[in-house]
């Protein structure tokens, strides 16, 4: 089947969404939860799998459900088509603070490896895979495991990264090393392995964990500066523990506050 060609526009800068223009019959895949908003003259469906229009039959859908319930991902895909005559438009919204990268398969050799969680829509006809990691090491301590998701076609996808992203191209021979987290997406001709960091009490101390992921080229990369996961620990270090507010003044600030509220509105009572 041959990709839709869409036109699309990225808002925002910290928070990101992408606009999505579809011509009359046109349609587009978004993950389930993304959609921002649409027009009325778009029809939404949700299927089983990932909406791949080559899932012919029960076990074709089931075995595309399969795949993205095993990189992490929804059982079931919507599907947003145009019905009317004109363009209509969608959006998704990016689910935490990054970027949202379009990724023209066609440029890129017609597939794309990325994180587990990185998919946010795209055009009808992309489908969803998994990619295997070939080497142990790489799965048990490579961060995001043996399972990557794979994007198949040659139409437009929508990968969302977290902070500020940076491409790099790498030679054939040059290598990159990088937090594990940290990687977004990379092209199947990068070699991606894990290192260990090399000295124990770097190891230990120096914050970055045991392992670092070693990208060989040919090909492109593409890193995030804020891995969910990362943002996520922040966020659960900083909370209470203990569940309300914190612990710090929570008592006497709530008797000195109520009190002194207490005497400010009650004070012509008297």
């Amino acid at each position: 089947m041959a990709m839709d060609v869409v036109d699309f526009e990225i808002k925002g800068s910290e928070m990101q969404f992408v606009e999505v223009e579809l011509d009359p019959g046109e349609a587009a895949i978004g993950e389930a939860g993304s959609m921002m908003f649409m027009d009325a003259g778009i029809s939404m469906d949700t299927v089983f799998g990932d909406g791949a229009a080559n899932q012919g039959g029960f076990f074709g859908k089931l075995l595309g459900a399969g795949k993205r319930l095993v990189t992490g991902e929804s059982l079931f895909t919507t599907i947003y088509t145009n019905q009317v005559q004109g363009k209509q438009r969608v959006a998704f919204a990016a689910p935490y603070p990054g970027k949202i990268l379009p990724m023209d398969l066609r440029q890129l050799g017609g597939t794309l490896i990325c994180q587990k969680d990185a998919f946010l829509c795209a055009a009808r006809g992309v489908s969803l895979g998994i990619a295997v990691q070939q080497r142990l090491s790489t799965g048990f301590f490579g961060g995001e495991g043996f399972i990557m998701q794979k994007l198949d076609g040659d139409g437009l996808a929508f990968v969302h990264a977290g902070g500020t992203v940076v491409r790099r191209t790498l030679q054939p021979g040059q290598t990159l090393l990088v937090d594990t987290g940290c990687v977004v997406a990379y092209t199947p001709s990068v070699s991606f392995e894990i290192q260990y960091v090399g000295k124990i009490k770097t190891a230990l101390f120096g914050g970055e964990g045991l392992f670092l992921a070693k990208l060989t080229g040919p090909g492109e990369v593409w890193l995030q500066s804020l891995p969910f996961s990362r943002l996520a620990s922040r966020i659960f270090a900083a909370a209470p523990q203990r569940g309300g507010s914190r612990e710090e003044g929570s008592v006497l600030g709530g008797f000195a506050t109520g009190g002194l509220l207490g005497g400010l509105l009650g004070g012509d009572d008297e």
